[in-house]
């Protein structure tokens, strides 16, 4: 619970704990019903004072001033705070706004040719490509589910069906625009965008620093397999998510996107 929620509802709270006083005291004081008592205490709290009811005793008197010390100033700081949470979601929208651009960004330039390269080498990417067949029929409960299972799948490379210097070209010419994406403050709002960008960001610089592949060790290469296995999981969670923010908000960007579906062997742009 963030802060401005926290302190709105404490503020509601003690607005709520005046009212029912003011009511049960203008009560008890001034002998009227429950309903003329609460009119009474709003009428206060609010200061119109349209003069129709008022306190006439002493008691009553006090009961109102406090109530007006009291009332109006939890009045107005509650719904400053309203109005405060109000912007603050609206911010809020706008940098999850953003950030969801930056995603597609990234898919665009880099993420779904790195997606292809690797399934291509998963001995198991047709049975994946079943499961990530989306469409329009999906629901989030669908999402959810195909989700779940995804972070149990092993996101396996065969080294044999892949170059390793061809992602390293992938990756070296994207090099500069995945500075760009990890210089951005927006990033602060996305961790599992942010763990993305610096797994593939690794598996750049580590790529970079070799340059006979075909010479390497043994565990290197497994340690380089391990990086790159890394990338694909996260790749996939990733894209996942933004299908389901696309479906949900930009139909016409989720169907383009269906039709490059990188686990799709049978996907074509082309519209049938």
């Amino acid at each position: 619970m963030s802060h401005t929620v926290f302190r709105f509802r404490v503020l509601l709270l003690v607005l709520v704990i005046v009212i029912t006083a003011g009511t049960f005291g203008f009560s008890l004081l001034e002998g009227l019903s429950l309903f003329d008592a609460l009119y009474l205490t709003i009428v206060t709290i609010a200061t119109v004072g349209y003069g129709d009811l008022h306190p006439t005793t002493t008691a009553a008197k006090i009961l109102a001033m406090l109530l007006i010390l009291a009332g109006v100033g939890t009045f107005v700081a509650a719904a400053a705070n309203a109005f405060e949470m109000i912007l603050s979601r609206r911010e809020k929208q706008n940098r999850i706004d953003k950030m969801h651009m930056l995603i597609g960004v990234f898919f665009s330039e880099a993420g779904l040719v790195l997606l292809r390269t690797f399934s291509a080498a998963d001995p198991g990417a047709a049975e994946l490509g079943e499961d990530l067949k989306v469409s329009d029929a999906w629901s989030n409960v669908e999402f959810s589910r195909v989700g779940s299972s995804l972070q149990g799948y092993s996101f396996t490379i065969d080294r044999d069906r892949m170059s390793i210097e061809a992602v390293r070209r992938i990756l070296s010419s994207r090099r500069d625009l995945l500075l760009q994406l990890l210089q951005n403050p927006i990033l602060l709002e996305h961790d599992a965008f942010t763990d993305l960008l610096h797994a593939v960001f690794h598996l750049t610089e580590e790529l970079d620093y070799r340059s006979e592949y075909e010479q390497l060790p043994e565990p290197d290469l497994v340690h380089l397999a391990g990086d790159m296995q890394r990338v694909y999981r996260l790749l996939a969670l990733q894209w996942l998510a933004y299908m389901q923010h696309l479906k949900k908000h930009y139909p016409y960007l989720f169907s383009l996107a269906m039709r490059t579906n990188p686990f799709d062997r049978e996907a074509s742009p082309v519209v049938h």
